[in-house]
């Protein structure tokens, strides 16, 4: 596999956000959003096999591991990843920009998907595979980066049209006002959780965080 980086931090998005987590960044993405902040990782990465991932993700001595990239599903040999991080009795998150068939991520209780929804305001909202969101379970995620409130009402119109069974997440684009999306949520009534990006809140964009 490429992998771009391996590093030991807190989860910094979603419902999982504070734990120690593991990351695996693997190189290359399919799409390319506006404000996308891991432009590095579409081209820059080394070959790893399997075996020598696992051994790096166990030196960091977490039990937490996220997948994520660029873009996981990108490389065939992610689900084998999964699978052996799984079997190693790790819980594991796969972050994926939601362009790409999950048929083939294996179910497991030690793993959490964590699905995008590109919105508008990321240039990449047509690439979308919406029958993804009908193979996330109820400890899953559904996550939308909100710009602007042309972004809001497309995330809430997902929402409200595909009634996903996991808790669907709107975090702001670095620098949005979070305050402005909480009122949107709490007038809308809408049944959505929303949460910052808290590394960046700690480290702004420094790489490896």
């Amino acid at each position: 596999m490429k992998v771009c980086e391996i590093f030991r931090s807190i989860q910094g998005e979603g419902v999982t956000m504070g734990q120690p987590t593991v990351f695996v960044r693997l190189s290359g993405c399919n799409l390319a959003c506006r404000w996308c902040d891991t432009v590095y990782a579409r081209e820059e990465g080394k070959a790893m096999s399997l075996g020598e991932i696992l051994t790096e993700v166990g030196a960091h001595g977490c039990k937490n591991v996220c997948v994520t990239g660029g873009e996981p599903m990108c490389q065939a040999e992610t689900v084998g990843l999964i699978d052996l991080l799984l079997d190693s009795g790790y819980f594991v998150t796969l972050e994926t920009n939601g362009s790409m068939s999950l048929e083939k991520i294996t179910c497991s209780e030690n793993l959490m998907i964590s699905m995008d929804i590109k919105c508008p305001g990321s240039g990449q909202a047509d690439s979308m595979d919406m029958s993804n969101i009908e193979l996330l379970g109820p400890t899953d995620q559904l996550k939308f980066i909100i710009s602007d409130r042309k972004d809001y009402e497309y995330a809430r119109g997902i929402i409200n049209e595909h009634s996903p069974v996991c808790v669907p997440v709107m975090t702001p684009v670095w620098g949005f006002d979070i305050a402005q999306i909480i009122k949107w949520v709490l007038k809308d009534k809408l049944d959505a959780r929303v949460m910052p990006q808290l590394h960046k809140l700690i480290w702004g964009n420094e790489r490896g965080r």
